[in-house]
């Protein structure tokens, strides 16, 4: 796209001459997710921060308040401990977890809401 667009020329049909060669090139042949619709579009409802919770979610990221990471992380474990193949490793599990939980309630309540 170092090409300039030359005087009398609109920039709306510069542009679109400019789509159409790289067409005619093929460099819009084999992008990702072609022929597909986009993620953004397949849900019900438009959210304009869908790529934001995209990226997040590639990754690997999740944005909680420490009180709710906290409450998913017990649950976790809870689910974690019915699984667990001993009763040491349920209570190691919920030691860890109790820990946890008693640091975060003794924490001042404006740590707790800021984290």
């Amino acid at each position: 796209m170092t090409e300039r667009k030359p005087p009398g020329v609109s920039f709306e049909s510069f542009v679109d001459k400019q789509i159409r060669d790289a067409e005619a090139r093929g460099e819009f042949a084999h992008l990702p997710g072609a022929g597909k619709p986009s993620p953004a579009v397949t849900g019900t409802s438009y959210d304009e921060l869908w790529w934001i919770k995209q990226k997040m979610a590639r990754e690997g990221l999740a944005v909680l308040p420490p009180t709710l990471a906290l409450r998913k992380e017990a649950e976790d474990t809870l689910a974690a401990a019915a699984g667990a193949p001993s009763e040491r490793v349920v209570r190691r599990l919920l030691e860890e977890i109790n820990v946890k939980i008693r640091d975060m309630m003794f924490k001042p309540r404006r740590d707790r809401r800021w984290g």
